[in-house]
């Protein structure tokens, strides 16, 4: 084994909140050359194992089962797969023989973590505000804790000796977007402002449904990209949009388009960006501020620890956002704020500019560089 490259286990995943900030490192470990192996341990139907394959990393899935705040049935059933999992990693981790153990949270990342103890050292990241149980949990165990925020620090520090902020890692490729590119691949006017309108990787139908009723109104002063996610069994928001624009003028059609999910074009949607409309994960806020775009949040309610209200309130404290709460988020409301912010260029600039002193450009470097120093020691 070299003596300065390292062999590292990922754990962590189910969301895309999960899974980027650990590409996001592993590109810059990769970068630097400083990685001897990697193997990603995650559950069978999180998004980590699809993420993992495209970016050809060894992947192995273990038994693993969702940590509730409340009471639920499934909590048994998830209950017995915990210890299975802890077995099943356990023997990953003796045959792989890792220097450095990196979790970014979710629940599938717990009996990894807890399988690493004594095996090697072990670092937790969390992207959130708060601190999720899945961190909690591993902080038990792990060597360090790092946060993305100072004030996640103060509590981190009740539960651990060494807490590291090292901001939210997003992938490098997000900063090459191109303007122009982004506007051309939707035949976007290149004058008219353009809000880039996202319920996360899943999508968010109460915000599509909110959005819905100022399209008519919204779309005589501006142009949206809205991305709807992906048709379930209790939605097909992305179809019905598509239907409901089939009935609009041709001037107002041709401002107006819809995806289930944006791919590899999104640096460029980014740059060409006036505004941001979305909820408030810890990716889309992590993103936010790392490119400077100002937004109008509306965090899903109902998190453990409102954790999306306090993710927005980061940027709406530094005056980066606006925070809009689901209940007040109708669709007059939303108008209103859209095209008062529309209306400011000033003010869109300052937003801008707060939103960048809240991110940490960074963060991968310095995730990379924490777990360098457990390797080293």
């Amino acid at each position: 084994m070299s003596e300065r490259n390292l062999r590292l286990i990922v754990a962590g995943g189910g969301t895309a909140g999960h899974v980027l900030p650990a590409l996001a490192v592993i590109e810059d470990l990769q970068r630097q050359g400083a990685l001897d192996a990697i193997l990603w341990i995650g559950s069978t139907s999180g998004s980590e194992r699809a993420s993992a394959g495209t970016a050809d990393i060894p992947f192995q899935a273990i038994q693993t089962g969702k940590l509730r705040r409340y009471f639920s049935l499934q909590t048994a059933t998830d209950a017995g797969r915990i210890p299975i999992g802890i077995v099943q990693a356990r023997r990953l981790i003796r045959r792989f023989q890792p220097t450095v153990v990196f979790s970014t949270g979710g629940f599938v990342s717990v009996p990894t973590v807890v399988a690493a103890r004594g095996l090697a050292p072990i670092l937790t990241h969390e992207q959130t505000a708060i601190l999720g149980l899945a961190t909690r949990i591993n902080a038990r165990v792990a060597d360090t804790v790092a946060v993305s925020y100072e004030g996640t620090a103060l509590l981190a520090g009740k539960l651990h000796r060494h807490v590291v902020v090292t901001g939210n890692p997003v992938r490098a490729f997000l900063a090459t977007g191109d303007t122009d590119r982004g506007r051309a691949r939707w035949n976007f006017e290149p004058a008219l402002p353009f809000i880039y309108v996202t319920g996360g990787s899943l999508g968010a139908s109460p915000l599509n449904q909110r959005l819905a009723g100022t399209l008519t109104d919204l779309l005589r002063h501006t142009q949206v990209l809205h991305q709807a996610g992906a048709a379930t069994s209790d939605n097909d928001d992305a179809a019905r949009l598509r239907d409901t624009r089939e009935s609009w003028p041709a001037d107002l059609k041709q401002r107006y388009q819809v995806v289930e999910r944006v791919g590899d074009e999104l640096p460029d949607v980014y740059a060409a960006a006036d505004l941001v409309v979305g909820r408030a994960g810890a990716g889309t806020v992590a993103e936010i501020a790392h490119l400077g775009k100002p937004a109008i949040l509306i965090p899903l309610p109902g998190t453990g620890g409102d954790e999306q209200t306090k993710n927005a309130q980061i940027l709406a404290d530094a005056g980066a956002a606006v925070l809009i709460p689901q209940a007040e988020a109708t669709p007059a409301r939303l108008l209103a704020t859209i095209l008062e912010l529309l209306g400011d260029r000033q003010r869109l600039t300052a937003m801008g500019a707060a939103a960048r002193s809240v991110g940490r450009v960074d963060a991968a470097e310095r995730l990379a560089a924490e777990l360098l120093a457990l390797h080293a020691r």
